[in-house]
């Protein structure tokens, strides 16, 4: 399955890098994600809990950065298995300049599913997965909103 989004965001790369960059942040900015812990350099363990339709499952596995080039992107590499099926992606993340003050955010990937979540068809996890853009996206906004704390 195709992954892919982009949206004008209100903030110079150098702000987006730094939310994208903090383990904290992907915590409350991607949906799902209930647990993102660094056990190396840029990889961490990651726990997400998901609905997909009438299926609910929690996932559990590894998350890694990679071909990091700062404030401009890098290549999101994501395995996670569950009991009702496993999913693996590759997605690369950019950022983009646009004026002084806005920056293009855009990703592009290919997700692999498996078992059970294989099985439900195309139409439901490619809504599931607008779905999810969308909440990341809204998520970054309200992020972007937050003062800057001193």
């Amino acid at each position: 399955m195709q992954l892919s989004g982009k949206q004008v965001l209100p903030a110079a790369p150098p702000k987006i890098w730094a939310l994208l960059m903090d383990p904290d942040t992907l915590v409350r900015l991607v949906p799902g994600i209930t647990n993102l812990e660094k056990v190396g350099d840029n990889r961490f363990k990651s726990v997400f809990d998901i609905k997909l339709g009438p299926v609910r499952g929690s996932f559990t596995g590894n998350l890694q950065l990679e071909d990091i080039t700062e404030n401009k992107g890098y290549l999101l590499k994501l395995q996670q298995n569950s009991k009702i099926g496993n999913a693996s992606a590759v997605v690369k993340i950019g950022l983009v300049p646009v004026g002084d003050s806005q920056t293009e955010l855009d990703f592009d990937g290919d997700v692999k599913l498996s078992g059970l979540l294989a099985s439900m068809g195309q139409r439901v996890i490619g809504g599931v997965a607008n779905t999810l853009t969308k909440q990341f996206f809204h998520n970054l906004e309200k992020e972007l909103e937050k003062p800057v704390s001193a």
